[in-house]
């Protein structure tokens, strides 16, 4: 039986598609997704919850990626693990033939944000990590928009194949770039791409540019008191790098971001350190102007170590382009987003989020359900990085912003991974679900979209040519995190 709700946004679809000059087979198309969707929104929350109390952290998703491959295959794809090196990285396909549409689907966790699902701050593990990103969400989503889909080309409606791609490490190690290196993306049409926010809009707004790497000092060890002249401080090197980086920022971009994590600068006090080590991100609006930065933050790490008399080392552990965005495609999901309307939460839901953003010293305005307008790209992105960008520049991407936070909490926080285990993150699923799957139906239906969208890609594109921030070699799964 079909609720009121889904009555009317099947009513909507029909005037929708109409006034767009679709077919009414298109609009039954969707019709049917959002039943699919509606039926399979126990077992997706249910799949989201299970990842969100997992909460692993990057290449450690074990249980995460065998939770949403042993879900795949229970509703008949074909799956393929083992992509590009990754022991939790996987490709799940059903159909045949053109169109590829794809869509992604990450799960790993941060560090440190445990937390129970309850509006104040609240760990269920004292220092272990939990979904302050949503990715518990994102994953469980995105493969229920796959298997919509999959129903449809099981019965015959549309034609092609449909892949979901379990894409580990986005948090940290940008498991995407080995995916990419080994081809996992290199036939696909179009691909469909989506982050929990605390918004609904379809996103046509671009990223930082991101470079990773590591610093490593090393001098020679002495006795603090007794004879420091005879050591070389690893630590003083790590030092005068810190305070190079530092009186640096005054003479770069306003766009450009660089941030650094000390992970070891001397065990004792009465040693002089032989060793030391930080972790440094530089990020710009693009990989143009994040390049040079770069090149000049490594020089410095040198001048430090002359000025120290230690030894020092670079190594690169990864780096994302920004995003390429695709207007054309953002506004066949924008016209989608608008047939489904806003999300409705109940008094419950509202008041439990305002008293997460009181908490987190915010507006008290509850959750931002409506739909935001279609917007022009701005030319400064917001702060954040992604490898979705790198896989933006191999294939046309199309995104999509939907809620599962209260307005304005602050992300990668604790307070995002108390909605993202309850209602209001459900409900963040259940709508992306729909939304993504609404909009692949357009691509499966319309050759002439995909091939508009094809040609921006080329056009923002233009001449450059893809290459991967990444070292040779496999990905650092032993990675001290």
């Amino acid at each position: 039986m079909i609720n009121s709700i889904a009555r009317g946004l099947i009513g909507a679809l029909f005037i929708a598609s109409a006034s767009a000059g679709y077919s009414a087979d298109k609009a039954d198309l969707k019709a049917d997704i959002i039943a699919s969707v509606d039926r399979q929104a126990s077992s997706l929350t249910a799949l989201s919850d299970e990842i969100w109390s997992h909460a692993e952290i990057a290449f450690k998703e074990t249980k995460s990626s065998a939770a949403l491959i042993k879900h795949a295959k229970e509703h008949g794809f074909r799956v393929e693990t083992g992509i590009g090196e990754i022991p939790t990285a996987f490709v799940a396909e059903f159909g045949s033939g053109k169109p590829i549409i794809g869509i992604m689907g990450e799960f790993d966790a941060l560090p440190g944000l445990s937390q129970a699902s309850v509006p104040s701050r609240t760990p269920l593990v004292e220092g272990a990590p939990g979904h302050g990103c949503g990715h518990n969400v994102f994953g469980a989503a995105s493969l229920g928009a796959a298997i919509a889909v999959k129903e449809q080309i099981e019965s015959g409606e549309i034609s092609g194949t449909i892949r979901y791609y379990g894409t580990p490490a986005e948090e940290k190690f940008f498991g995407k770039l080995w995916m990419i290196r080994a081809g996992a993306f290199d036939d696909v049409d179009v691909m469909m791409d989506w982050h929990p926010s605390d918004k609904i809009e379809a996103s046509a707004q671009s990223s930082q540019s991101l470079v990773d790497f590591l610093v490593e000092f090393d001098g020679q060890s002495a006795h603090a008191a007794g004879d420091p002249w005879n050591g070389r401080s690893a630590s003083d090197a790590l030092e005068l790098y810190t305070h190079g980086i530092n009186a640096y920022r005054e003479h770069i971009q306003p766009t450009v971001r660089i941030h650094y994590h000390i992970m070891d600068a001397g065990k004792v006090v009465n040693v002089v350190p032989d060793y030391a080590k930080i972790w440094v991100r530089v990020r710009d609006r693009s990989r143009d102007g994040m390049t040079p930065v770069y090149e000049r933050v490594k020089e410095m790490a040198e001048g430090a170590a002359i000025l120290a008399d230690v030894d020092y080392k670079v190594t690169l552990i990864s780096g994302v382009h920004e995003i390429l965005v695709n207007r054309t495609g953002g506004s066949t999901l924008q016209a989608n987003l608008d047939t489904l309307g806003p999300i409705t939460y109940t008094k419950k839901e509202e008041r439990y989020a305002r008293e997460i953003q009181e908490a987190t010293g915010k507006p008290q305005v509850g959750m931002d359900a409506e739909v935001r307008p279609f917007r022009e790209t701005e030319k400064n992105p917001p702060g954040g990085s992604t490898d979705v960008g790198d896989v933006s520049f191999v294939v046309p991407t199309i995104s999509l912003a939907a809620p599962i936070a209260p307005k304005d909490v602050p992300w990668h926080s604790w307070a995002v991974v108390a909605t993202g285990g309850m209602s209001i993150g459900h409900k963040g699923l259940v709508y992306a679900s729909k939304a993504l799957a609404m909009t692949m139906i357009d691509l499966y239906e319309d050759p002439d979209l995909i091939k508009a969208i094809k040609e921006e890609f080329k056009e923002r594109k233009g001449d450059y040519e893809y290459e991967g921030i990444l070292p040779p070699g496999p990905p650092p799964l032993d990675f001290q995190q």
